[in-house]
Order: C-alpha cells, then structure tokens, then sequence
C-alpha cells in the first residue's frame, strides 16, 4: 500500500471524528452507578415508549407533509407554486425549541390567542376554548413542521428528475392522477424518501429543546439526566450506545432502499421533461390553500409570534446585545464550515482516488457522530481530553490542555466538526458521484497531478454541491443548542442559548429576540442559496 498525503489525510480526518464515537462506544462497557438500577425499574420503560411514540409520529407528519407538498409543486401549476416551491424550505429556519416557545406563547393561558379574541370580541373567559399544544403533542408538532423540509428537498428532487415517459405509463393504464402517484411516482421516490426520514429520525431522537421544555421524558433527556443530575457519564453513553444502534439500523435500511432503486427510466426515447398540470378553479384554490397552510404553520406562525413580542417588549431588544450575539453565531458559522468543507472534499477526493477499502471503512464509521446527540458528543469529548490530559500529557510533564479544548473555540469547532461531518462528507459525494472517473484520467493524460486535478477542477465542477452544504452546515449550526451551552467559552452566548436560556427561567417574552434574529439569520442562508438548491432543467 502506497502511503502519499491523500491517504494520510483521509485518515487523520476520519480518525479525529472516530476518537469521540469510540469514547462513547468504550464507556458502554464501564461500571455504573446505582442509577442504572434505579432508571431500569423506573424510567427506563418511559423513556423508550416515548422516544419510540415521538419518532413514529414525527415520521408519519413528515411523510405526509413532505411528499404531499413536494408532489404539488413539482407535478401541477397553480397559484404562487413557484413561490411555495422554495418558501416551504424556510422551515429549516425554524428549529423545534424555538417552534416550541412559539406554540406556548400562543396558545397558552392569556397568550397571544387570547389577545386577538379580547380584541376583537371582548372581554370573556376565552381560556377554557383554546387548545393547548403542550406536551406529547407540542413535541410532535414542533419537531415535524421544523423537520418535514427533509423529506420534502429530496423527494421533490426525485420528482423532478422522474420522464414524463414514467407518468404516461400510468395512464396508459387507466390510473387516475391520485393512482398514478402511489403507484408508480411514489415507488420510484422511494430511496429520496427514505433518506429524508433517515435524516427526520435522527434528527428527532436527538432533539433535546424542544422535548426538555415541553417536559417530555426521552431517551434524549434521560441521558441529559443521567449526566447532570446523577453525574453518571457511563451511563449516559451505555443510553447513547442504544440510540446508535438503532440509527445504524437507520442507515442499512436507507442503504438497501437505495441500492435496489434505479433511479432512471429505460426506454428508448431517453429522459422526457414532463409537463405541469395546470390546475383551475376549486383544484387550484385547494392546492393554493394546503401549500400556503403548511407554509403558514411552518415559518410565518413562529417568525409572526416571535415579531409581536419582539414589539410588544420592546426593552428586550434594548437590553440585548444583538451585534455581540450576531458576531458569535457568524463567527461559529464561517469558521466550522470552513472546517468541514475542506477537509470534506480533501477526504472524498482522497477516497475516490485511492479506493482502499480501509478507508471506506473508516469514513462510514466516521458519519456516525451526525447520530449521536450533541449532548453525549459534547461529554465524550470532554471525557476523551480529560483522559488524555490525566494518563499522557500530565506524565510527560507538559502543561494541561483541558483549557486548550474545554470552554473554548476550538473545542466548539472540533465538537460540530464531528457532528455534522456526515452532513458535509455525503453532499460532497453525492457531487463526486456525478463526475465521472474518466474526467480525472482526462486530465491525468494532459499532465494534472492529483492536487492540480482537485484544485483546478472537481472543485469548480462541485461548487454548487459545496454551497449546498455550506448553507446546510450554516443552518445546523445556527440551530444546534447542548453542544454550544456545554463547550462554549464563558460568557460566549449565541442566539441559540440566549433563546434557550430565557425560555427555561420561563422568560418567553426575553426569549422572542434572539429567537427572531436567529429565524432572520436562517432564513437569508436559505433565500440566498435556494435557486442552487432547487434548479430545475428549465430554470
């Protein structure tokens, strides 16, 4: 085996974001506490029941959401189609703990529900009317209308791409329009749509904002638990160890679905750009209105709630210093996509030019930590330096490095590097996998060497798969919430946490501030990158 710098930086890449996943797979086996004991007779059965409740619901919502959505706007011409086309991605904006004030904020006792109904109609007892969405169904709401944009991203990209000579066939058939779609546009969407549930499902079991304030005991908040009130960091990653096992379920499941897809149409007049259905009258408006609805519900709903607070306190704006928080979060942003993107592509390339199976191996081992939850990461990660400061660097007589890595920058980078290196390792991919091999022998025989190949061409040719996962890295960390309150340096505040802090001292109106800025923030990453994001052929 050859060892140049492609295979020893593959190698250092994956085994940088391996070191915290082994952390957590090592303790498993550790002694516990008594909370074991305690938990298992106890919570344990709970906190299983709910998680599983939380991600069969939230799967089910975003399924129907997503697809539903995504087949609208991709098959029929109505009213502002293509307005909604890309203004339903904005849910991305939103992330579930911030949907969850929210939903409290209006809905609860003299909240801004019973605002408008005083204002308009009077004074009456308008409490005992309004729903509450608290709890179980708060956690499933929030969660799904933050995430369906998942499903709905990768299946109207299938749909796209799917040969009006597909949709003839049904009607060839004698399907109507509604036969046609779960007959056969459905079933070739299939290997998108699992992989947007893939991402919905680890994303749900991860979720810690919106389920710890809802007061909803997980597997996600029993580990929290387990570590901050027990003190029991093993124990907290022998529960980790069982989420990764079932998200490792996840991926072999999306990886079946997708290798036995074909993701192309065999006939002999090749692709067929299909034409849009226009809709009229009663079918137009009802499309118009289910679009617009889920676009409500999603992005305006919150962004709405969080500006009537941000006006009606008005001395929260004040007391707050938005420029600091907005130069922390941008600062995180620029820095850890910098990060992952380049070594990212470094890895890929490094991958597609040396095809060692070792590699692959460890690069697929290496996505993992997008599974675990930022709180466990955070801990492993702390338990990894201490152990390393305490058995290696103290013995050589060097100084500590707890202060290097713990409560600092570049603990937080490396933290997310980890994190959401899966999210920047497999959208450079799925761009690798449209140049073809024969591109890089091309310019082999025209005298590129590897670095020139890399710099002077994949990297021109992946850029728009770079930008997507630019704004998609930019999106996560701008939403992502324990791993920022654990690892950030003292008085380093975000948005994220200042939200979070306010609404867990039950100051929702100091929490509507920062959580505007955030959904603003998100929602400009989202705008200004969604003509890449979702290019038609015709566009």
């Amino acid at each position: 085996m050859r060892i140049n710098f492609w295979y020893i930086s593959s190698f250092l890449i994956s085994l940088i974001v391996i070191i915290p996943i082994l952390t957590v797979f090592s303790s498993f086996f550790e002694q516990t506490t008594n909370y074991f004991g305690i938990l298992k007779e106890t919570f344990l059965f709970e906190y299983t029941y709910n998680s599983l409740a939380l991600l069969i619901s939230v799967l089910t919502l975003t399924f129907l959401i997503g697809t539903s959505t995504a087949y609208l706007v991709s098959f029929y011409d109505f009213p502002l189609s293509n307005f909604f086309k890309w203004a339903l991605i904005l849910s991305f904006a939103v992330p579930p703990y911030i949907y969850a004030y929210s939903l409290t904020a209006f809905f609860e006792n003299y909240g801004t529900a019973y605002t408008i109904l005083k204002n308009v109609f009077g004074e009456a007892n308008y409490n005992q009317h309004i729903p509450k969405f608290d709890g179980m169904l708060g956690s499933i709401l929030s969660i799904s209308v933050s995430l369906f944009g998942y499903v709905y991203i990768l299946t109207r990209a299938s749909f796209l791409y799917q040969s009006q000579s597909l949709i003839d066939l049904g009607k060839n058939l004698g399907f109507t329009n509604f036969q046609s779609f779960y007959k056969v546009i459905l079933p070739a969407a299939r290997p998108a749509i699992v992989a947007g549930l893939s991402l919905v499902a680890m994303e749900t079991l991860a979720e810690f904002g919106a389920v710890d304030f809802f007061s909803i005991n997980t597997l996600t908040t029993g580990i929290y638990n387990s570590w901050i009130a027990f003190d029991d960091l093993a124990f907290a990653n022998r529960l980790s160890f069982f989420l990764l096992l079932f998200i490792f379920a996840l991926f072999i499941l999306e990886n079946l679905s997708r290798n036995k897809a074909k993701y192309h149409f065999n006939s002999r007049g090749g692709f067929k750009q299909k034409d849009k259905i226009k809709l009229t009258k009663k079918r137009a408006f009802l499309a118009f209105i289910f679009c617009f609805f889920i676009f409500f519900i999603s992005f305006l709903f919150p962004l709405s709630q969080m500006l009537y607070w941000t006006i009606k306190f008005p001395e929260n704006l004040f007391d707050l210093n938005v420029l600091n928080l907005l130069l922390n979060t941008l600062y995180l942003v620029i820095i850890s996509s910098i990060v992952l993107i380049t070594f990212s592509l470094i890895s890929n390339y490094g991958n597609r030019v040396l095809k060692n199976k070792f590699l692959n191996i460890l690069s697929t081992l290496s996505i993992s930590g997008y599974a675990i939850p930022g709180v466990i990461l955070a801990v492993a990660f702390i338990t990894f330096i201490a152990w390393l400061d305490e058995s290696m660097i103290k013995a050589l007589g060097l100084t500590s490095i707890k202060k290097i890595f713990i409560g600092s920058i570049l603990g937080l980078v490396l933290v997310y590097f980890v994190r959401f290196y899966s999210l920047a390792f497999n959208g450079i991919k799925s761009g690798y996998e449209k140049i073809n091999i024969y591109v890089d022998e091309s310019a082999y025989l025209l005298g590129y060497s590897k670095k020139k190949t890399f710099l002077n061409i994949h990297v021109p040719i992946l850029r728009n798969s770079l930008l997507f996962v630019g704004v998609l890295v930019a999106l996560e960390i701008i939403r992502e919430l324990p791993i920022a309150l654990i690892l950030r340096p003292f008085n380093f505040e975000t948005f994220a946490t200042t939200a979070y802090i306010s609404a867990s001292e039950d100051l929702l109106e100091a929490a509507a501030v920062p959580s505007l800025f955030l959904i603003l923030i998100a929602s400009f990453f989202i705008i200004t990158a969604s003509k890449y994001i979702l290019r038609e052929n015709n566009e």
